[in-house]
């Protein structure tokens, strides 16, 4: 009761006018960051980041969660009429939307995913209600040292976070926790590794560092190839079917199903959701030859994973504290920039604001779900611009906003250099997502251990004294230990074989 309480009041807070409009603008300018291939939500939302700097907290938070899951449905666009998936998530869409819209049929398909992410975005929002809270209070439980390891968790889930090598996401993972450093010593008071420059007392901003890794770097990339459309398609209806949407029925449930709980395990990206989806359809199907050659559940169940994974990666967010994915690391980021910082204290010290987000995902939803079918012709037009003058505008853009932070020019040369930079490590196969999360979490975990090894006077063993501690480093440890034991494993297999 209590929490439908609450929700009511974050509803009051989400539906005022100046709300309404933040989800509308986040809605919309997701939506249309998911249909730009080589944009994406993680590179998106960090050059969006300086437009809500002077918005308030709860209006600056709707907006970028708005751009978050806005962009989910903005990929599918691009895949069903154009065979380019706007963002990775949408790849796997494009193997039957891309089919079904060569058959004339891309109205069903655009529809189906409309209906698809309406109904798994808002069935995880559910989810998010539900199980945030009872973490959350849970997690109160938590003193520095429990805080502590709950964060050497956190930084453990580089390894999911680090693509084909674990050796590379464990380096860019130092890598934060260096950056994260610089500047004053919490502890002490004086300054650390800021080489004579005054700028770097307040540390390295994390705004530019993530506008120059992800998004900066995501314009040299794509700079390199001209992204072109394979095949172009006019939308005759827009309506489906009854038998579209019978066939679809199940594969939208199971595909909510999916991405929610994939969501919920920090490090695996909604990637993973949409194309465990399509494997899960494809092996449930009556006919999985025909996987393809454009069926609609090829369609429905990935777009409702996507969803779904969007709105269930907030949970470990809301009430533990952890960014489940690289997109959620720069949210986490914005949420600090505003004086708020996620997890268990957040529902008992502003729970208007965290009530207000969660409604404001409900009427997100309902949004993207009216807007995105009209003005499918739209998003279609917006790709006619070259991409020469598309990215000259972003990075102006980049350039602007990181200025406007603190109005130094040291802003802008940080975001160039990290620009470079993740272009650099890009080129070499490094994962940046790695990095980001530690940059992040590295300052809370610090904070933490000195309050523990304080409490203590200086006994590192308070740090397993509790149980809930100790079985946290536990989980940390088998996750650092699995990855490569695992790929060891893997390899005696092969060599026995040979």
């Amino acid at each position: 009761m209590e929490t439908f309480q609450n929700l009511m009041m974050g509803f009051s807070v989400a539906l005022s006018p100046e709300n309404l409009m933040f989800a509308f603008v986040g809605s919309l300018v997701g939506t249309l960051i998911g249909v730009l291939p080589g944009l994406g939500p993680t590179a998106g939302t960090a050059i969006l980041i300086p437009l809500t700097y002077q918005l308030p907290p709860t209006g600056a938070i709707i907006m970028l969660a708005a751009i978050y899951y806005g962009s989910q449905y903005g990929g599918t666009i691009t895949s069903v009429l154009l065979n380019v998936p706007g963002e990775a998530a949408s790849t796997v869409t494009c193997i039957d939307g891309y089919q079904m819209a060569k058959k004339g049929r891309a109205g069903a398909a655009l529809s189906i995913a409309a209906i698809g992410s309406f109904v798994g975005g808002t069935l995880a929002t559910i989810g998010l209600v539900v199980a945030a809270p009872p973490l959350a209070q849970f997690a109160l439980k938590f003193g520095p040292a429990e805080f502590f390891s709950l964060m050497v968790v956190g930084l453990s889930l580089v390894t999911g976070l680090a693509g084909k090598s674990m050796l590379k996401g464990l380096l860019m993972g130092i890598l934060g926790l260096m950056l994260a450093m610089v500047g004053m010593d919490p502890g002490e008071g004086s300054p650390r590794f800021i080489f004579d420059r005054q700028e770097l007392l307040d540390g390295i901003g994390f705004v530019p560092v993530i506008m120059g890794l992800f998004g900066m770097s995501e314009i040299l990339i794509n700079a390199e190839t001209a992204l072109k459309p394979e095949f172009e398609t006019r939308i005759i209806s827009l309506m489906p079917t009854m038998k579209d949407l019978r066939d679809s029925t199940w594969p939208i449930l199971r595909g909510t199903a999916i991405g929610f709980v994939l969501g919920l395990i920090p490090g695996l990206t909604n990637s993973a959701g949409s194309f465990m989806s399509y494997i899960a359809e494809k092996k449930m199907s009556k006919y999985p030859e025909k996987f393809g050659t454009g069926v609609i559940e090829g369609v429905a169940g990935p777009e409702t994973a996507n969803n779904a994974h969007a709105n269930g990666a907030l949970v470990p967010l809301f009430s533990l504290g952890i960014p489940a994915s690289p997109t959620i690391a720069v949210l986490m980021g914005a949420f600090m920039m505003n004086g708020l910082v996620p997890g268990p204290l957040l529902f008992r010290e502003h729970p208007d604001f965290a009530w207000a987000v969660i409604a404001s995902m409900y009427v997100g939803n309902v949004m993207l779900l009216i807007l995105n079918l009209p003005l499918v012709g739209l998003w279609v037009r917006m790709l006619k611009i070259p991409y020469g003058i598309l990215f000259a505008v972003i990075l102006a853009f980049m350039v602007i906003g990181s200025y406007s932070i603190k109005n130094t020019t040291f802003d802008v040369v940080v975001m160039a250099i990290f620009g470079v930079l993740g272009y650099m490590l890009r080129k070499l196969d490094f994962p940046l997502a790695p990095a980001v999360l530690t940059l992040i979490l590295g300052p809370l975990m610090e904070k933490s251990l000195r309050q523990a090894l304080e409490l203590s006077q200086g006994d590192f063993s308070t740090l397993v004294a509790s149980p809930i501690s100790a079985v946290l480093l536990a989980i940390a440890g088998f996750v650092l230990i699995s990855s490569p034991l695992r790929l060891a494993l893997k390899r005696g297999n092969s060599a026995w074989r040979s």
